[in-house]
């Protein structure tokens, strides 16, 4: 068994507020007794497309400083860090997800493949899927729009040996339905998509939203069978603590995927 922890946050006040907030969660999702603790999409410096906070892109002088404090601070409190971010990649900023062990190791980026229209002007899309092991859980990173309306992201991460896949998004109020359990019939499909991406794939999912009010989604923990094991509840900050057994993620569907063929 290991024990994950999903940071529902609220949308970060400024880039520098974001840093803040995110060294002292990384600390309290330690204290929870969690191995890795996962947060929202592009967390740092604060999504920017579609309107969304401050437009203005953040310099690479800035990213690297507020990365090296992510890095030190999983280091300090022995804690795996999934972070939602930006990178700067040939001169064009892309958005990614840093991953660090609980010893500081950098293990790698997970760069956002597949991009959401709206973000086309901003951002540059990365390529391929990487894969990551902490305390022998093998998981992997859809970020957004990827991982809700790509199935083939998750899929490719399952099939090269991914327990769990994090879904670190970004989901705000559109002036819709407002939910008050995950997955209702009258909501919109995103959160019914990710109870899919786990049942198609046999492997444990984990989608994490910002707190942010009237939003159709939310984090969770999804298992396997595509059952719904937890779920913060729509709109409330704070860190939803979980424990998943790595084993029952057996890939068997996603494995027996016929590579070229369909049906």
């Amino acid at each position: 068994m290991i024990t994950i922890a999903l940071a529902q946050l609220g949308y970060p006040a400024s880039a520098d507020d974001a840093v803040r907030t995110a060294v002292a969660t990384i600390a309290e999702a330690a204290d929870a007794g969690a191995a890795v603790v996962c947060f929202p999409e592009c967390y740092l410096p604060g999504y920017r497309a579609a309107g969304r906070g401050n437009p203005i892109p953040p310099t690479a002088d800035w990213l690297e400083a507020a990365h090296q404090r992510i890095i030190d601070a999983a280091a300090a409190s022995g804690i795996a860090v999934v972070m939602g971010t930006e990178r700067i990649v040939d001169a064009a900023h892309r958005i990614t997800t840093l991953v660090v062990g609980p010893d500081g190791t950098v293990l790698g980026w997970q760069d956002k493949v597949q991009l959401d229209p709206t973000e086309d002007e901003l951002f540059t899309p990365g390529q391929g899927r990487e894969l990551f092991t902490i305390d022998g859980l093998r998981f992997g990173v859809a970020i957004c729009h990827e991982g809700f309306r790509y199935p083939e992201t998750v899929r490719a991460a399952v099939r090269a040996g991914a327990q769990l896949v994090f879904h670190p998004h970004y989901s705000w109020d559109e002036g819709g339905w407002r939910p008050d359990g995950y997955a209702e019939a009258a909501n919109t499909f995103h959160e019914a998509s990710a109870r899919c991406r786990a049942a198609e794939n046999n492997c444990w999912f984990a989608p994490v939203n910002h707190a942010e009010p009237g939003s159709p989604t939310t984090s969770a923990l999804i298992d396997p069978d595509g059952t719904v094991c937890a779920w913060q509840p729509h709109g409330q900050a704070g860190l939803l603590v979980v424990e998943l057994d790595p084993e029952l993620a057996t890939g068997r569907l996603a494995m027996r995927l016929r590579d070229g063929e369909a049906g």
